[in-house]
C-alpha cells in the first residue's frame, strides 16, 4: 500500500511530471514519452552524507517523435556530477541542468546509452523520500515520485524498465544490501568495503525501485508455488527483534497460498524479502521483491501487540503481497489511475481476510471505516473521483476514496457480475495486461468482454465523487398483497462536480415476515432484479414485490452492498425487528447501529437545550439481548454493543456540530445501558475471562474484544476506576491492558489509578516504541478540554520526535482525529496547536504534514464559534509563503 511526464505546452513540459511547482496536472493531457529506457543500470555508494548514484540507462526515441526532441528528466534537490552519452562525456553546453530537471539536446538516431553521475545525502534527507538514512538505516521510498530525489530520470510510472543494481557500502555499517530482484553477485571490497549486485527480470516503473543497507536480523523460510518452485523468504528487523516477525512470516505464507487459489496468483521470483523500519512515511511498500514495511505492520509479540495490531499485520502483509499481480506485474499508465492499483488490491486483501476470520465482523469493521473516513472525505472539501481527473500534488491523493472507495467499486463489479463471471473476468485482466502500465478502462472492458454486458454506468462510480443517497418510501397494501418502494437516487454536489450522473448502484435486499423468516415474492416488477438485487440505474423506480401475504419488514442494503446511505423512515420498530431476525450480520447490526444513532441524535439535542436525555427501554433491551445471545459469535456482539462513534454522529448531524453535547449524549446512553445490565455484563466478564496461552485467532480475539467492551459499559455505569484497575493490573496481554489503560484514561483521568496506571505503562514499555505509541495516543484522545495540555506536555517527552511519523501519527495525528471534545475547543486553541504543528513539520516531511493537516476536512459542519476559530487556524497555515505544495494544495482546498 504504498501505501500511494506528460502534459501539454513543449516538449520538456510535456515530458516532465513535476508536482513540486503547484502546476495543476490533468488528465486528458496525458501523452507517452518521447523516449523509452530498456534498461536501468544503477550503481550506489552509500556515504551517509556523500552518497554517489551511477545511472546507465539504455534508451530509444520512440516511433514518431521528431529528431530534434529533447530529453527532459525529472529530478529534485540533486547535485549533477556529470553526464555521457554512449561513453563520451557531455560538454556543459550540451544539456541544462538545475537541481530539478536535465535537459540535453542533440540525441543519437537509434538506441543510446545515457550516464548520469549525481551526488545525493541520505542524512539530510528528512522527508523520507527517495534514499534517506534514519535510525542507522539507509532505506528508499520511491512512491509516488521519490526516485528522482536520487537521480535524473523518467520519474512516472508508464516507462517500465528492466533493473541491475550495484550497491557499494562499508561492511560494518550496512552488512546487509538488499534491492529488488534476484541476487547475482556479492563479495568483499577494499577498506572495508563490500558489494551486492542485485537483478530484476521484470520491468518495472521507478516507483517500484527499493535499496536497503543496514545492519539487520533475519528470520528466514520458504514457499513452495503450485508449479513446485522454491522460493526464499526473509524478514529483516532490528537485532533482538526476530522473534516478534513470526506472525508476519505465517501471514506471508498464507498469503502467497490463498492467492494461488483464489486468483491464480503464483510468485516470480526467487527470494521474497520484507524489510522493516521505524521511520516511514506510509505503512508499507510494494517494491518488486523487496517490500518496506513500518515496523508496527512486522513486529508482534502478546506482551506489546494487541489483537487489533495482529490483524492489521495480517491485512498488510496481504496486501503488499497482492500488489506482486495487481500494482507490479500490472501497473499503472499514470498516476490518475491510482485506485486500478490500489482499490483492487485492498479488496483482495478484504477478501483474504474474511477468509481468514470471520467474514461477517470483517465486512462491518469495513462499513465502519468507510464511514468514518471516506464519507467525511467524500462530503467535504476534499472530495475527489475514486480516479480523480486533476491534481497538484499527487501524495495527497493517498486516500480513503481511492482505497476504500475503490475497493467498494471493485465489489459492486463482483456483486453485479456473480463469482463465476468476476474471476474469469480478473483471469482476462491478467493475461491481457501482464507487463503493462493500464487504465480503469483497461480493467472494466477485460469484464465487459467475458460477460458480454455494458458497464458503462457502473464504471461511472470511478468518475464521479460524492456519496449518493438513496430515498425510500415504502407502502404495502393487504387486499392486493403488494409491497411498492419508491426508490430514487440522488448525489449532491462537491468540489468540481455541480451535476451528477446516474449510476448502477445494486441494492441487495430481504423481506421479512412477522415470525422471522424471510419472505419470497411471487414476483418483481419495475427493477431488474436478479439474485437478491435490485439493480437502480435510473433516478428513480417504482419496485412492486406481488403475492406478501403480510406486511414485510424490508432490509436494504444488505452486506452493504453499494457505498451509499439511505433515507429511509423506517418505524424504530422494525428497526429493532431486524436487530433481532436479520440473517445477514451486516443489516443486523447496521439495523441496531442506526437506531442508537437517530436516539443519539435526538439526546445530542436535548443536551444543547439542557435538557436530559432520555432513551427508549426497547433500544436498551436490544443491546442487551444481543450481549447475551451466544448463537452469535463474541467478536459480532463485541462490534454490535459499540456505540456509534462520536464523528459517525456528528456525520448525521451534518450541520451546526456541537462535539461536547454528542460525548455527553453517547456517555449518557452508554451509562444506562450499563446500569440496566450490570449483573449480565459481570457475568460475561467473569465467563470470558482469558484461559490457556495467548493465541491472536479470530476465535480468542473475539472474546476478548467483548469481555473489553463489557468493561467499558461497567465502568461507565458504575463511576469507579477500581474495576479497570484490576483489569489492567491482572492483563496478561496488550489488547486486555491498553482497554483497560483507555478506560482509566478516558473516564478516570485525573484519579490516582489513572496516573498509576499510565507511570506502570511508560516504565514497563519506555524501550518499546511501538507499545509507547499507544501511551501516547492513550493521553492524546481522552476527552475534554484538558487533552491540549496533556498533547503539549508530552511533545517534551525524552521518546516523542517531530522526526518521527509514528511518533507525530500517536500523539498530534490521534489528537485530531480521535478526540472530538479536545481538539475541537470552543477557544480554538486546538486548531493552533495542529496548524503550528503543521507548520513546523512541513519544513521537513511535507507528506506527513499535508496527511496530519486533513484532520481538519469537516471544519464547516462545526457551529459557528469553532467554525469561525477553525478558520483562522487554517488561514494561519495558508498565510505562511514557504508552504511545500502538499500542505498548500490541502489548505487551499479546504478553505475553498
Amino acid at each position: 500500500m504504498a501505501c500511494r511526464d506528460f502534459f501539454g505546452g513543449t516538449i520538456e513540459k510535456r515530458e516532465i511530471m513535476r508536482t513540486d511547482t503547484g502546476k495543476t496536472f490533468r488528465l486528458e493531457d496525458y501523452r507517452p514519452t518521447d523516449y523509452s529506457i530498456s534498461r536501468t543500470h544503477l550503481k550506489f555508494r552509500l556515504d551517509p552524507n556523500a552518497t554517489i548514484v551511477k545511472s546507465r540507462l539504455t534508451m530509444l526515441r520512440r516511433a514518431g517523435i521528431a529528431q530534434d526532441a529533447p530529453l527532459t528528466l525529472a529530478g529534485e534537490d540533486l547535485k549533477l556530477v556529470s553526464v555521457a552519452i554512449d561513453g563520451a562525456k557531455l560538454g556543459d553546453n550540451a544539456y541544462r541542468a538545475d537541481s530539478d530537471s536535465l535537459t540535453i539536446h542533440d540525441l543519437p538516431d537509434g538506441e543510446f546509452v545515457l550516464e548520469i553521475e549525481t551526488e545525493i545525502s541520505p542524512s539530510a534527507n528528512k522527508a523520507l523520500s527517495g534514499l534517506y538514512l534514519a535510525e542507522g538505516i539507509y532505506c528508499t521510498q520511491c512512491e509516488a515520485e521519490g526516485f528522482r530525489r536520487m537521480t535524473y530520470f523518467y520519474d512516472r510510472p508508464d516507462v517500465l524498465s528492466v533493473y541491475s543494481v550495484r550497491i557499494e557500502a562499508m561492511q560494518k555499517a550496512a552488512p546487509i544490501l538488499l534491492a529488488n530482484g534476484n541476487s547475482i553477485a556479492s563479495g568483499k571490497l577494499a577498506n572495508g568495503w563490500h558489494f551486492a549486485e542485485w537483478h530484476d527480470p521484470h520491468p518495472k516503473p521507478s516507483y517500484l525501485f527499493a535499496l536497503v543497507g543496514a545492519d539487520l536480523g533475519m528470520i528466514g523460510d520458504a514457499f513452495v508455488t503450485m508449479s513446485g518452485r522454491k522460493v526464499d523468504l526473509r524478514i529483516y528487523v532490528e537485532h533482538g527483534k526476530e522473534r516478534m516477525a513470526d506472525y508476519a512470516m505465517d501471514s506471508l505464507k498464507r498469503s502467497m497460498r490463498w492467492d494461488e487459489t483464489r486468483f491464480g496468483r503464483e510468485y516470480d521470483l526467487d527470494i521474497f524479502m520484507i524489510v522493516a523500519v521505524s521511520s516511514f512515511n506510509m505503512g508499507a511498500m510494494e517494491n518488486k521483491g523487496l517490500n518496506v514495511f513500518n515496523d508496527k505492520y512486522v513486529l508482534a509479540d502478546p506482551e506489546t501487540a494487541t489483537d487489533a495490531d495482529y490483524a492489521g499485520i495480517e491485512a498488510v502483509i496481504a496486501h503488499e503481497y497482492f500488489h506482486n499481480w495487481t500494482g507490479n506485474r500490472i501497473t499503472c499508465r499514470d498516476w490518475f489511475q491510482l485506485c486500478l492499483k490500489e482499490g483492487l488490491t485492498v479488496y483482495r486483501d478484504h477478501e483474504f481476510s474474511a477468509d481468514q476470520r470471520s467474514r461477517a465482523v470483517k465486512r462491518i469493521a469495513e462499513v465502519r471505516g468507510l464511514k468514518a473516513n471516506q464519507f467525511p472525505e467524500d462530503q467535504g472539501p476534499l472530495a475527489h473521483p475514486a480516479r480523480p481527473r486533476k491534481y497538484r500534488e499527487i501524495n495527497n491523493f493517498y486516500t480513503s476514496t481511492v482505497y476504500e472507495k475503490g475497493s467498494e467499486i471493485v465489489r459492486m463489479f463482483a456483486t453485479v457480475l456473480g463469482k463465476a463471471l468476476f474471476r474469469k473476468g480478473m483471469d482476462l485482466y491478467f493475461e491481457r495486461h501482464d507487463g503493462g502500465a493500464v487504465t480503469i478502462e483497461d480493467f472494466v472492458k477485460c469484464f465487459e468482454d467475458v460477460s458480454g454486458q455494458d458497464l458503462s454506468q457502473l464504471e461511472q462510480w470511478y468518475h464521479q465523487a460524492g456519496t449518493p443517497n438513496l430515498t425510500v418510501n415504502a407502502a404495502y397494501d393487504r387486499p392486493s398483497r403488494r409491497l411498492t418502494l419508491e426508490v430514487e437516487q440522488s448525489c449532491k454536489a462537491t468540489p468540481g462536480e455541480s451535476r451528477k450522473k446516474l449510476l448502477h448502484i445494486p441494492l441487495a435486499y430481504a423481506l421479512f415476515g412477522p415470525d422471522g423468516s424471510q419472505i419470497s415474492p411471487s414476483a418483481i416488477s419495475g427493477v431488474m432484479a436478479q439474485d437478491g438485487i435490485l439493480h437502480l440505474r435510473k433516478k428513480h423506480h417504482r419496485i412492486v414485490f406481488e403475492g406478501i401475504k403480510a406486511r414485510p419488514v424490508p432490509s436494504l442494503l444488505r452486506g452493504f452492498s453499494a457505498p451509499v446511505t439511505v433515507s429511509f423512515e423506517q418505524r424504530t420498530e422494525d428497526q429493532l425487528f431486524l436487530a433481532r431476525h436479520e440473517t445477514d450480520l451486516v443489516s443486523r447490526w447496521q439495523a441496531l447501529n442506526d437506531v442508537a444513532t437517530i436516539a443519539l441524535i435526538e439526546a445530542t439535542k436535548s443536551r444543547r437545550g439542557n435538557g436530559n436525555p432520555a432513551f427508549h427501554s426497547d433500544l436498551v433491551t436490544a443491546f442487551g439481548e444481543i450481549a447475551q445471545d451466544e448463537r452469535l459469535e463474541p467478536a459480532f456482539r463485541a462490534l454490535a454493543l459499540t456505540l456509534p462513534q462520536e464523528g459517525d454522529i456528528a456525520r448525521e448531524i451534518g450541520s451546526n456540530v456541537d462535539p461536547d453535547a454528542i460525548h455527553e449524549a453517547r456517555l449518557a446512553l452508554q451509562q444506562k445501558i450499563g446500569a440496566t445490565f450490570a449483573s449480565v455484563f459481570a457475568g460475561l466478564l467473569s465467563t470470558l475471562a482469558d484461559g490457556g496461552p495467548f493465541s491472536p485467532d479470530a476465535a480468542p480475539a473475539g472474546r476478548r474484544a467483548l469481555r473489553n467492551a463489557v468493561l467499558d459499559y461497567l465502568a461507565a455505569a458504575a463511576g469507579s476506576a477500581d474495576l479497570p484497575l484490576a483489569h489492567y493490573n491482572q492483563a496478561s496481554n496488550m489488547t486486555d491492558r491498553i482497554a483497560a489503560l483507555t478506560i482509566l484514561t478516558h473516564r478516570f483521568g485525573s484519579s490516582a489509578q489513572a496516573l498509576s496506571a499510565l507511570a506502570d505503562f511508560e516504565h514497563r514499555f519506555e524501550l518499546t516504541p511501538l507499545a509507547m505509541d499507544k501511551w501516547f495516543a492513550v493521553q492524546a484522545t481522552a476527552p475534554g478540554e484538558g487533552a491540549l495540555k496533556t498533547v503539549v506536555s508530552l511533545q517534551t517527552h525524552r521518546a516523542f520526535s517531530f522526526d518521527n511519523p509514528n511518533r507525530l501519527r500517536a500523539l498530534i495525528g490521534a489528537f485530531s482525529t480521535g478526540n472530538p471534545t479536545g481538539f475541537n475547543r470552543k477557544d480554538g486553541a486546538g486548531y493552533l496547536l495542529l496548524a503550528e504543528t503543521v507548520l513546523r513539520v512541513d519544513r521537513q516531511n511535507p507528506q506527513t504534514a499535508s496527511r496530519l493537516l486533513t484532520a481538519m476536512r469537516s471544519w464547516r459542519s462545526l457551529e459557528t464559534m469553532r467554525k469561525t476559530k477553525a478558520r483562522e487556524a487554517l488561514s494561519k497555515i495558508a498565510q505562511d509563503k514557504s508552504l511545500s505544495t502538499d500542505v498548500r494544495d490541502i489548505v487551499e482546498r479546504t478553505l475553498g
